[in-house]
């Protein structure tokens, strides 16, 4: 383990910062302010889950692959433990989700399905981003980032990027408006956080006494679909091996990102979760499935 003294910092969030629920999304949640500070997202876990601690690594782990990515921290509010991430769209930026941007570009896109949006395919988000930037080089940009955070995603084994798990950031300047793909944000779905450390069927004992992480992160259905035509989206894993076949000008070069990572490194952004807020299963599951899926994508690369 870390030392205490290295472990991330938790932040306390008083009442009197409130600012106004968030309806988006299926977790509850509400923005914040504290003074001279950016409004901040406070979101709890769904009961007896990570997704506070999953929400933080993630957001380290993206650091670590130079992603862009909104800033989280661990939180504390009226006693109950969740995660804070700083808002990014602000300084007059707006926010267009996903499923915005898809149904302006794509045509018969459906922005209103929450579940088993299967047109929310690897082609169709490439065509939007082709059709909603005026130049092919800020399009080109801003595949290269859905490519990272897919990256991201196969490495952490964030499986709920869906329609609204990604979007477009907008800015007038002066006659003019000009736009990029938003960082990547809502990882809560990643490093088995929804597993419990022992118990009857699928838990983080088992999985690691019987050496079933790998079957565990390629059977794991992610949010975004290869073809319109399937029942489920492909794991966040073999997304990317298929990817780097059809969009190899994208995804070859997001691999690239993994040349100064290591497991080590990995590792760290692990154990400076404090001792009181991940079991040792979980951190020992987290770590493991990372080495996994990094020498699965490193073999992409070869």
């Amino acid at each position: 383990m870390t030392a205490a003294s290295d472990a991330y910092s938790v932040s306390e969030v008083q009442a009197n910062w409130v600012l106004e629920t968030e309806a988006m999304g299926s977790k509850d949640k509400f923005w914040y302010r504290s003074a001279e500070a950016h409004p901040r997202l406070f979101k709890y876990p769904q009961p007896q889950t990570g997704q506070h601690w999953a929400e933080k690594i993630a957001a380290e782990v993206a650091e670590c692959l130079n992603i862009v990515h909104a800033q989280v921290e661990l939180a504390v509010f009226q006693g109950t433990r969740g995660s804070a991430t700083e808002t990014f769209a602000r300084d007059g930026r707006e926010l267009f989700h996903g499923n915005q941007v898809m149904a302006g570009y794509v045509s018969g896109y459906d922005p209103g399905k929450r579940f088993r949006q299967c047109d929310h395919t690897l082609p169709n988000i490439f065509l939007a981003l082709d059709r909603a930037f005026t130049s092919a080089e800020a399009a080109e940009r801003a595949k290269l980032g859905i490519a990272n955070y897919c990256l991201l995603d196969a490495l952490i084994g964030n499986t709920d990027r869906h329609h609204e798990n990604w979007g477009i950031l907008r800015k007038r300047t002066g006659d003019r408006w000009f736009g990029w793909l938003a960082p990547s944000f809502d990882h809560a779905s990643s490093l088995g956080r929804e597993l419990r450390d022992d118990g009857a069927g699928k838990s983080r004992t088992r999985l690691l006494q019987e050496r079933r992480i790998g079957l565990y992160a390629e059977r794991a259905p992610g949010a975004i679909f290869w073809r319109s035509t399937d029942r489920k989206g492909l794991s966040p894993i073999e997304l990317v091996r298929r990817a780097c076949v059809d969009f190899p000008g994208q995804f070859l070069q997001a691999l690239r990102g993994l040349e100064q990572v290591d497991v080590n490194v990995l590792r760290q952004t692990v154990d400076r979760v404090p001792e009181d807020w991940m079991s040792a299963t979980a951190r020992d599951f987290a770590v493991q499935l990372m080495t996994y899926t990094l020498a699965q994508l490193r073999s992409i690369a070869r």
